[in-house]
């Protein structure tokens, strides 16, 4: 039985999980619950080096439009609170990983060590080329090329690749519902169903959810056409047997 599930794909595998009633959406490693997160948002730790941490701050605000909350220590850690606590508590909640490869991020005390953490509870770890290149075992990883990019682009890149990584995909895909759900605008209803069209993953948990914002958000529904696109998706992604 071992050696079949394996061998089974991805999709299968989420298959069996649905079966046992297995909600992987909402799942988290360790049940920890720090304030630094928002909730229903992919949860992302940004490793990187203190000299650089207004770069890390802005790419962290265009994220959260996304529904990536990012996890900044300089920005998320109180000034009373132990430092180390913190950063282990949001490296032991924390979905994925992305390295700012600034130069000298090899020789910190710190980096090293997050990476490492990330990667010993086997989650995505992503890097960015930001004068230094990827070294080591994040070599074998992704890496995206910060060069003189600007982090509003970089956000993007990033939102695309969680969107279809086999690990966040469905964390991309739940952040994008609950997007949805808090639209405070009907610019952002608009916006927002969009999204949810262009993702490849699909809980049946979904249906339901967007019905329901439908009705409690009137943002949501004085949007026009907004209501019948919701309707359609649900439509299709059930004849697609979601």
């Amino acid at each position: 039985m071992l050696r079949m599930i394996g061998k089974a794909s991805d999709d299968t595998l989420i298959s069996l999980a649905r079966h046992v009633r297995f909600e992987i959406e909402n799942a988290r490693s360790g049940g920890v619950e720090p304030p630094c997160w928002r909730t229903g948002y992919v949860r992302l730790f940004l490793s990187h080096l203190s000299d650089h941490r207004v770069y890390a701050a802005e790419l962290q605000a265009r994220l959260l439009p996304y529904g990536i909350s990012a996890f900044v220590a300089h920005n998320d850690i109180e000034a009373t609170k132990e430092w180390e606590a913190e950063i282990q508590s949001a490296l032991a909640s924390c979905d994925v990983l992305l390295a700012l490869l600034h130069p000298g991020f090899h020789q910190s005390n710190w980096t090293d060590q997050e990476i490492g953490f990330a990667m010993g509870r086997y989650l995505p770890v992503f890097s960015v080329r930001l004068g230094q290149d990827p070294y080591g075992f994040i070599g074998r990883f992704q890496a995206f090329d910060g060069g003189r990019k600007h982090p509003t682009d970089l956000a993007r890149e990033l939102v695309e690749c969680l969107k279809t990584h086999k690990q966040t995909r469905h964390l991309m895909a739940n952040a994008l519902v609950t997007l949805f759900e808090e639209s405070g605008s009907f610019a952002d209803a608009k916006e927002r169903i969009g999204h949810l069209e262009k993702i490849d993953y699909w809980s049946n948990s979904f249906s339901e959810r967007l019905r329901n914002a439908v009705e409690a958000n009137p943002q949501i529904d004085g949007a026009w056409g907004v209501a019948d696109r919701v309707e359609r998706l649900i439509d299709k992604r059930q004849q697609m047997g979601a």
